[in-house]
């Protein structure tokens, strides 16, 4: 073999080894956008799921709780979430995020006042789902800005025209088995941390 030769099959071999490591990153990075398009729709789901049953509790309230309460659950249920593309247009994101965390100091305010046991546990099932939903779509979508932050991904723009996706940031509703527990220092109840 001459030196000309072996040179051509060494950048023959980088070239296909190069290759290779791309085609693995945009298949990675597709499915982690994939991830995230279906994280935020659970999120979604949750949400409105949340909405909905906060209305319910409205209805069983006095006037001027219910009121309220029905007042942060509408406009909860009003902001739009980011497309399906995962674009945010107009910053709907943010107005979704200060309407989300409306409505969860609203559902703080009332502890434990729900009339209706069924709802009550209807209520802290939605709320803790919102809490577990936003937990995966912020894990996809932190693995997702990870990748797409490599160096190189970064230069050979591997991630296509898709949209960087981005947080969502609300305030964790405090669940009702936490509302309800002994003091931290207490040695008569188990802590759980």
């Amino acid at each position: 073999m001459t030196g000309g030769a072996m040179a051509a099959g060494v950048l023959l071999l980088v070239v296909a080894a190069l290759t290779v490591w791309c085609l693995t990153r945009v298949r990675r990075l597709h499915r982690l956008h994939a991830r995230v398009d279906a994280a935020r729709s659970g999120l979604a789901a949750a949400l409105a799921r949340r909405v909905r049953v906060a209305l319910e509790v409205a209805e069983l309230l006095d006037p001027p709780r219910g009121a309220s309460l029905a007042a942060a659950a509408t406009a909860a249920g009003a902001g739009s979430a980011p497309a399906a593309d995962g674009r945010d247009p107009a910053g709907t994101r943010e107005s979704r995020e200060m309407a989300e965390n409306a409505l969860t100091r609203e559902l703080a305010a009332l502890g434990g006042a729900v009339p209706d046991p069924r709802l009550a546990a209807e209520l802290d099932d939605a709320q803790q789902l919102v809490v577990l939903a936003r937990r995966v779509h912020n894990d996809a979508v932190r693995d997702t800005r990870v990748l797409r932050s490599r160096r190189l991904v970064r230069r050979l723009h591997l991630y296509g025209t898709a949209p960087e996706p981005v947080y969502f940031e609300i305030v964790d509703p405090e669940p009702a088995s936490l509302r309800y527990r002994a003091d931290v220092g207490s040695t008569r109840h188990r802590t759980v941390m």
